[in-house]
C-alpha cells in the first residue's frame, strides 16, 4: 500500500467531516458575508481552533474579494491554497546521520509504540537502530520497549525502574558510539508541565546527549494523539518551555475526525510533522506528506 493509500485511510475521518461540512455550506447561497462568518464555525467544528479558524476565514474572505471569486468551487480551491501555504512555511525536516532522536510528550499519547514504530521504519531504511530506555520513571515503561525491541530485533539500553534517565543516555550513547549506530531513539517519561522535576530532566538530556556526543545530529520529536485535537496545542507550549522542538509526531490520526488540528499546528508554530500513525500494525508509520494531507481533504 503506497503512502497517499495510508495517509489517505487515516485521514478517511477527518476528510468526511471537513468535506461533508464544507460541501453542505457552499452548496447553496451565495458566497457573501454570512457564508464566510459560518465557514469559521465550520472550521471551528472540524478541529481547527477558533484562532486559526477566524484567521484562516479572514484570509480567505479578502483573497476571494480581491480576485473577485462567486462560486463554491472558487472559494474551496482558495482554501486549499491557504491551508498549503501554511505547510509550505514550515521548515522541511530531512534527518542527517549519525542521528539521536528524543522522544517527548504526555503520557498515553502512544509514545513508546511510536518509538517501536520508528525502529522498524529505520531498519527498513537500512540503518542501524539502539533504543533508550529514558522512561524510568513510569512502572512498566521499560519492559513495554523491551517487547517492542524484541519485536523489532533491535538493541536496548535499559537500567532498574527509577534509575537515573541521564544515566541511561549517557549509556545509550556510549553504546551508539561504539557500534557506529545510525539512529538512537530515545524514550523519555511522559510528562506534564506541572511535572517541573521531569520537564528539568529533559535539559538535563539534552546536556548530556551535546556532551556526550556532539557530532551527532539531533531532533527531538514531540508524539501528539490526534484524538485530543486542540489539546495538542497546549502540549507544544508545555515542552516548548523545556526543549527545543524539531518536528512533530501525530499518532491515532486513523481513529479521528480531528485531523484538522494539524493546520492549526502548523499555522501557529511552523513546525513540521514528521510521521503519522496510520494504524496498529507495526509498519503502519509513514513520513508526512503535506501535499497528500491537503488533497486528502476533500
Amino acid at each position: 500500500m503506497g503512502i497517499f493509500r495510508k495517509i489517505g485511510n487515516a485521514l478517511k475521518k477527518t476528510k468526511e467531516a471537513f468535506s461533508r461540512k464544507i460541501d453542505e455550506l457552499l452548496s447553496h447561497g451565495e458566497v457573501d458575508d454570512d457564508l464566510f462568518d459560518d465557514l469559521v464555525d465550520v472550521l471551528i467544528s472540524c478541529d481547527i481552533g477558533v484562532k486559526a479558524s477566524v484567521e484562516i476565514v479572514e484570509e480567505l474572505r479578502k483573497l476571494a474579494h480581491s480576485k473577485k471569486v462567486r462560486t463554491a468551487e472558487g472559494v474551496k480551491a482558495l482554501l486549499k491554497e491557504i491551508i498549503s501555504g501554511y505547510f509550505e512555511d514550515a521548515p522541511e525536516l530531512e534527518i542527517e546521520y549519525p542521528a539521536i532522536i528524543t522522544i517527548i510528550g504526555v503520557n498515553g499519547v502512544g509514545k513508546t509504540t511510536t518509538i517501536g514504530k520508528l525502529a522498524n521504519y529505520f531498519k527498513s531504511k537500512n540503518k542501524s537502530v539502539t533504543l533508550v530506555a529514558g522512561d524510568t520513571f513510569r512502572a512498566a515503561a521499560s519492559s513495554q520497549l523491551t517487547e517492542w525491541a524484541s519485536r523489532t530485533k533491535t538493541r536496548i539500553i535499559k537500567h532498574a525502574e527509577g534509575a537515573d534517565a541521564g544515566a541511561v543516555v549517557y549509556d545509550g550513547i556510549a553504546s551508539a558510539k561504539a557500534n557506529k549506530t545510525d539512529v538512537l531513539l530515545v524514550d523519555t517519561a511522559g510528562r506534564l508541565h506541572t511535572k517541573t522535576n521531569l520537564m528539568a530532566e529533559l535539559k538535563k538530556i539534552e546536556k548530556i546527549e551535546e556532551r556526550e556526543y556532539p557530532e551527532a545530529h539531533k531532533y527531538n520529536f514531540i508524539v501528539l494523539d490526534a484524538t485530543t485535537g486542540q489539546n495538542a496545542l497546549s502540549q507544544i507550549n508545555a515542552f516548548a518551555e523545556y526543549a527545543k522542538i524539531d518536528g512533530i509526531i501525530l499518532t491515532k490520526l486513523d481513529g479521528t475526525a480531528k485531523g484538522g488540528v494539524i493546520i492549526a499546528i502548523e499555522k501557529e508554530y511552523k513546525l513540521p510533522v514528521v510521521f503519522v500513525g496510520t494504524g496498529e500494525k507495526v509498519d503502519d508509520i509513514e513520513e508526512f506528506s503535506p501535499k497528500d494531507f491537503v488533497d486528502g481533504l476533500y
